[in-house]
């Protein structure tokens, strides 16, 4: 906060380049001076870091502690019903631990935000990672969640049996290599540097030239390895089995447990297509805008707020899904209430009433008797 204090700015000179695939105000940028030198005029853009470093630090550290209590909650629920896991409660504990992991990044980031980055090259790259592993996990697991689903109800295909649980366990361990081989990048292009345009040391890609051309390439890997394709398969799948259920061809019970899965996919897109939409115009306004007037600086000001706030939306979603199990999913809340129960915590009796009332319900409104949720 001393830096903003002192009245440090932030500037943007025109061609500047600038990547915001994790949102500008985690500096995952690089700036190439023998492409923007003396070309142009000068972008003021103070507003939006100053915004940024009283934003971000208050609204990540609000998704930290509801993120780990929530997404804890979940995994000591499962672990507590391990012994009768099925298929979509495999992928859940994956989500939820792909979550935790995502949500231990955001205090680095939000130093960034306000002090610029202090934590070294190391943890620049393996910060970075961790991030970049743990989004597209979050994704990809939804999306397989979604193909089991379909297979189930529209092809009556069961693709992991019971009898080889193995199976599931293989499939999340080909989502988690698959992101870890999409995290290469980090690895090799983040870095320290210190910026002094903006007074701070930041952790920023320095990309091998022509640097635009491959902060174009990795900023569309990300918008269709990162949504667009996992988004078309969640879009497909869940489009034919609600067709499927409107005709009346699935029992009320199935229909029920459907609830669960479909309101972690719409929040899902809830949470990040805003900023998807987001870093789209960014992309086009970066490699089309050729001028640094007053409308153009205007732009580039108001994306970076926007993505600010867009992209906060979207980690919050890692606080969400508890919340949907707690109260969409009525085995869910049973099972916290029988684990709390196990572990001799005293209860109120409306959470006991809560209890009994779940079981009931579950009986009706569940068809996997082996799930969590």
């Amino acid at each position: 906060m001393d830096d903003f204090g002192q009245g440090a700015q932030k500037i943007i000179l025109e061609g500047a380049d600038f990547d915001g695939m994790i949102g500008d105000y985690y500096n995952y940028s690089e700036y190439n001076e023998d492409e923007t030198c003396c070309v142009g005029a000068v972008c003021d853009q103070n507003h939006s870091m100053e915004f940024a470093a009283v934003f971000v630090p208050v609204l990540y550290s609000v998704a930290l502690v509801l993120g780990l209590v929530g997404n804890g909650l979940v995994v000591a629920v499962l672990w507590h019903k391990r012994r009768s896991w099925n298929v979509t409660d495999t992928f859940i504990l994956h989500l939820a631990v792909s979550d935790v992991l995502l949500l231990l990044t955001l205090p680095f980031w939000a130093v960034e935000a306000t002090q610029g980055w202090i934590f070294g090259t190391g943890l620049c790259k393996t910060t970075g990672a961790l991030f970049k592993i743990n989004f597209y996990c979050g994704i990809f697991l939804l999306a397989c969640i979604s193909v089991d689903r379909y297979m189930s109800i529209i092809h009556a295909v069961q693709m992991y049996s019971r009898k080889n649980p193995w199976v599931v366990q293989v499939s999340c361990l080909a989502v988690w290599l698959v992101c870890i081989l999409l995290s290469i990048p980090d690895w090799l292009y983040l870095t320290v540097s210190f910026d002094s345009r903006r007074n701070k040391t930041e952790c920023v890609y320095d990309y091998p030239q022509p640097q635009a051309s491959w902060r174009l390439g990795f900023r569309l890997l990300y918008h269709v390895l990162g949504f667009l394709i996992p988004a078309t398969i969640m879009v497909f799948c869940y489009t034919r089995i609600l067709l499927r259920l409107c005709r009346g061809s699935q029992s009320m019970q199935k229909q029920r447990a459907m609830r669960v899965i479909l309101a972690l996919v719409v929040a899902f897109f809830i949470s990040w297509t805003p900023y998807n939409i987001t870093l789209m115009a960014d992309t086009l306004q970066t490699n089309v805008s050729s001028t640094s007037d007053s409308s153009s600086c205007h732009t580039m000001t108001t994306l970076d707020i926007t993505q600010t706030i867009t992209s906060t939306l979207g980690y919050m979603h890692c606080c969400v899904n508890p919340l949907l199990y707690a109260f969409v999913g009525v085995k869910f809340r049973r099972h916290l209430v029988e684990m709390l129960k196990a572990m001799h915590c005293p209860l109120k009796s409306r959470m006991a009433s809560i209890s009994r009332r779940s079981s009931m319900w579950s009986e009706t409104g569940d068809t996997t008797n082996t799930s969590a949720f």
